[in-house]
């Protein structure tokens, strides 16, 4: 059987920590800036951790187990 292909849009988004979670970045920071608060897009820069719910299909398209 063949190995299992890593997603490449997975690969360019996601980030493995060194405790096994996973980081992401957050949304809405690519275009129509204007009409957002500095504050909000500021916040927005950060990185966060995905969601225990959405954990199974990121490491699905990691190639992980």
């Amino acid at each position: 059987m063949p190995k299992m292909k890593t997603n490449s849009g997975a690969k360019k988004r996601f980030v493995l920590t060194g405790t096994g979670q996973i980081k992401r970045k957050h949304a809405y920071k690519s275009h129509i800036l204007t009409k957002k608060a500095t504050k909000r897009k500021r916040n927005l820069t950060h990185f966060t951790t995905v969601a225990e719910s959405d954990m199974k299909n990121v490491r699905l398209l990691l190639a992980m187990k």
